[in-house]
């Protein structure tokens, strides 16, 4: 299976649905913790037009504390189990823990979504290396603890697109295929409001880094500033944010809200 290759031509968008397992996620903590449930949201997402379903123990929202790696072992290996035995879906572990990582890919996982870039583990590098899986590299100014403490940018665009260049290089120097690595400028991750706008207008500059794009714009709080909205209400302002980035070059829309998001790229692709 090589999803980098399903995107590689312009006119094939993929679709990722947020899985949390977490009780504090900031717009659905809570809601998917046991295994029933969270496969059952898993197979749903499937029916309504998800391509990957990407999982995640630990909640990365700005503020968050760090997680035990048992307690994240806990809450992310039993579910992929589960949803590796209902459906062949594409299955992304949210991780930057190479030990969850591994059992995630053992547990049947096939790729790796690392909020780090493979700073915060060198050992996620080699483990992605050895066993040949696409990984996504954001970008992040901090980490989730501190990320919206006053960031910092002389030029938002190129200063994520010198960060992501030299981290594909780290990634290949690891061991990394070229043509797994999928990268994401990490949307809310250490960006003020108008940050992220700006990112969404240029979002076309990342195609010199000839990896896919993977965009994540689902509910966040860019949205709801805008809207004046709570996260549970911003599918309309998530949606729009898509729209563009699908115009714009986006191979990945990560996002909460898979069938609204579905219908929206099956006409906004169509515009490419």
């Amino acid at each position: 299976m090589n999803l980098v290759n399903r995107i590689s031509k312009d006119e094939e968008v993929l679709i990722m649905g947020i899985l949390n397992v977490t009780p504090d996620s900031f717009s659905d903590g809570g809601r998917f913790l046991t295994r029933d449930k969270a496969k059952r949201r898993a197979l749903e997402m499937e029916e309504n037009g998800a391509d990957i379903v990407d999982i995640g123990g630990e909640s990365t929202r700005p503020g968050a504390e760090k997680v035990d790696l048992d307690v994240e072992l806990e809450r992310t290996i039993p579910v992929i189990k589960a949803v590796r035995k209902e459906t062949n879906i594409p299955i992304s572990i949210d991780t930057y823990k190479s030990e969850v990582a591994r059992e995630a890919l053992d547990a049947g996982a096939d790729i790796v979504n690392d909020i780090s870039a493979l700073r915060f583990d060198p050992e996620l590098g080699r483990l992605v290396g050895e066993r040949g899986v696409p990984v996504i590299l954001m970008h992040m100014q901090g980490k989730p603890k501190t990320m919206q403490k006053n960031p910092t940018y002389e030029d938002p665009v190129g200063d994520i697109k010198v960060f992501l260049n030299d981290r594909i290089g780290e990634a290949v120097d690891l061991g990394i295929s070229r043509d797994k690595i999928i990268v994401d400028p990490g949307i809310g991750f250490g960006k003020k409001y108008e940050d992220n706008y700006e990112i969404l207008r240029r979002l076309e500059e990342f195609k010199a880094l000839d990896s896919p794009l993977l965009l994540g714009t689902s509910r966040k709080s860019f949205i709801g500033d805008t809207l004046d909205l709570p996260a549970g209400e911003r599918v309309e302002g998530t949606i729009a944010s898509n729209v563009v980035g699908v115009l714009k070059g986006a191979s990945i829309l990560r996002v909460h809200d898979v069938k609204e998001n579905y219908r929206a790229l099956k006409v906004a692709v169509r515009c490419r």
